[in-house]
């Protein structure tokens, strides 16, 4: 008989992270994140709990029966039920060892450590399994790395599979698990807890409070579950999973160590595939409450992106003016800022936020994400990493601009070879009335206080082309072209013809059908093309695609080509690691070009 797929459908997205509706997508009877129960554990209800597992240990190699409770897999007439093998599980300190025996299913699809390095059939496999356990979870746990790499390398090779990691979740680290890319969890360390009169709960395990008469019984365990559970999956909804998962992973050293070795993994992955967003929805934040946050690659890719690349307006690249940050996002919305304004009076100037964890900000890249939506404890005091990755950017940032002078209003003492450096706060307040009188002198002596009269420049065109080559690495597009309206919203336009719209809003160009053709020819924006035989009538889905441009972020703009035409063009939803095989909807259409 053939095996029935559960029917997956994403709901909401957070890096390697989903929510997936199960079943119908009309009516869906379960999600994940959830768990997996066996037949001694207590029943929870389907909303939480999809799945159910049967071990027959009565065959060599023992077999694993994975049942669904719910009607999730197509049409939603039955449930389902799948055997699969588990094969001879090597440890992992044996991986240059082939055992030969790998565990074997269709919709179970069992690997470990052994068979991820050895089992050539996994390479072939074309089809996306409902469900792929990594049996040896523990083992690889307890080895350095292991574990994040397993996962890393499921996760991408099956992005519409759901991964779980059988015997080392629990309320404690669910949300960082998930945060990893792990979709299903079970209750085994929730049994050791109760057996031995432990609860474990969100924040670890510990012992029961008696005057509240707290029990370790497993229905307690389970209420935990439920919380963590929920929480995880409302995290995932409104995009805070990490700063979630960074609370859990204080739970344990050895939560630290997963969370900072996956995020060191991703960053050197992100170079080959999109992961992270190149502009959110409003309102979204990128909370940075903790020591952690810093190792975020939405926040090293910043960092690198500005200290190596970024290239300011062209008329502004003679004084720096390093500035404090605001509470408020984006800065120029502060009180504090426009007192800095005022005193600045000058475009000539470039003007660079200095701040934590993102290090520095250039006031035109104010509204892009994450510049305008992260937030931080702010105490007024710097910390010693804080100050080296500020200094070390600054230096590379001057050193490769080649300003002549740099007016430091910002309070952070820098010393920068072959660049005057002017204090202009000596160490005052960087709003008090000496400080901002001397902010203005130095900017009047250094630049004079003529402005941008007599300039041959458009100061929002020029800032525009700046903010197009951070995100796009070209302003060749802006070439001749005429910015109108008022601020937020300015159009673009060329020969009367618009070509986009700069909404800071959302920290991106809108771009009009009629500018398609001129990106394209410029190989402005990431592609995607279509197979020949594929009818575009709505969104794009994985079926469709002939290539991808594997670098595309969630946010990005795409074009759409069929057959090297221009088709259209699209915004990408998902990543370019769930890309071309991930569940669900990939990108949805904007404008269609007819022959």
């Amino acid at each position: 008989m053939t095996e029935r797929p559960i029917a997956r459908d994403v709901l909401a997205r957070d890096r390697f992270s989903r929510l997936f509706s199960l079943g119908d997508r009309k009516n869906p009877s379960s999600w994940a994140p959830g768990l997996i129960i066996s037949e001694i554990d207590p029943i929870l209800p389907v909303s939480i709990a999809p799945l159910q597992c049967n071990l027959d240990s009565s065959s060599i190699p023992s077999e694993l029966e994975i049942s669904t409770r719910a009607n999730i897999c197509y049409p939603f007439d039955s449930l389902d039920s799948w055997k699969m093998s588990q094969g001879l599980t090597l440890p992992p300190s044996l991986v240059d060892s082939d055992s030969g025996e790998f565990g074997s299913g269709l919709e179970v699809l069992p690997v470990t450590w052994n068979s991820l390095h050895h089992d050539q059939l996994l390479l072939k496999i074309e089809t996306q399994p409902s469900l792929i356990p990594i049996l040896d979870a523990p083992q690889l746990s307890a080895n350095t790395g292991m574990l994040e790499r397993a996962i890393l390398t499921v996760r991408t090779r099956f992005p519409a599979s759901l991964i779980w990691t059988p015997g080392i979740s629990g309320p404690d680290n669910c949300a960082l698990l998930a945060w990893m890319g792990v979709d299903i969890f079970d209750l085994a360390r929730s049994r050791q807890a109760s057996s031995l009169g432990v609860l474990l709960t969100e924040t670890g395990p510990r012992e029961v409070e008696p005057s509240t008469d707290e029990d370790a019984t497993m229905e307690s365990q389970c209420e935990t579950w439920v919380q963590s559970i929920s929480a995880t999956r409302s995290a995932i909804r409104d995009g805070s999973l990490r700063e979630l998962a960074e609370r859990q992973s204080t739970s344990s050293p050895r939560s630290v160590e997963h969370l900072r070795r996956h995020d060191n993994i991703s960053y050197h992955f992100s170079k080959q595939a999109g992961l992270t967003s190149s502009s959110v929805g409003v309102g979204r934040k990128l909370r940075c409450h903790s020591y952690e946050s810093r190792n975020d690659i939405t926040i090293r890719n910043w960092r690198e992106r500005v200290s190596e690349y970024h290239e300011p307006p062209s008329h502004q690249r003679g004084t720096l003016v390093l500035l404090p940050c605001s509470a408020k996002k984006p800065y120029k919305l502060s009180q504090s800022h426009g007192r800095f304004r005022r005193s600045i009076r000058n475009s000539l100037v470039h003007e660079v936020m200095v701040t934590a964890p993102l290090g520095l900000v250039p006031r035109e890249l104010e509204d892009l994400w994450p510049a305008a939506h992260y937030d931080i404890p702010v105490t007024g005091d710097w910390d010693h990493d804080e100050l080296e990755v500020i200094r070390r950017m600054l230096t590379r940032f001057v050193e490769r601009v080649g300003y002549s002078t740099v007016i430091n209003h910002s309070g952070v003492d820098v010393y920068l070879a072959g660049s005057e450096v002017i204090d202009t706060r000596l160490g005052e307040t960087a709003g008090s009335r000496d400080s901002l009188r001397r902010l203005e002198e130095s900017i009047d002596s250094t630049v004079g206080g003529t402005g941008d009269k007599g300039q041959n420049f458009n100061v929002r065109l020029e800032i525009l082309k700046s903010i197009s080559r951070f995100q796009y690495g070209s302003d060749e597009w802006l070439e001749g072209c005429i910015v109108r309206g008022r601020p937020p919203i300015l159009t673009i336009s060329k020969q009367d013809m618009q070509m986009a719209k700069w909404d800071p809003r959302r920290g991106r160009f809108i771009f009009s059908k009629y500018s398609l053709s001129i990106l394209n020819e410029l190989g402005i924006l990431k592609r995607a093309e279509l197979r020949k035989d594929v009818d575009l009538v709505g969104d794009i889905f994985p079926s469709y695609l002939e290539y991808h441009d594997p670098l595309i972020n969630s946010g990005d703009e795409l074009l759409v080509l069929q057959g090297g035409n221009l088709i259209g063009s699209a915004r990408a939803v998902a990543p370019g690691w769930e890309w071309p095989h991930g569940p669900g909807k990939l990108a949805k259409s904007r404008h269609r070009i007819r022959p």
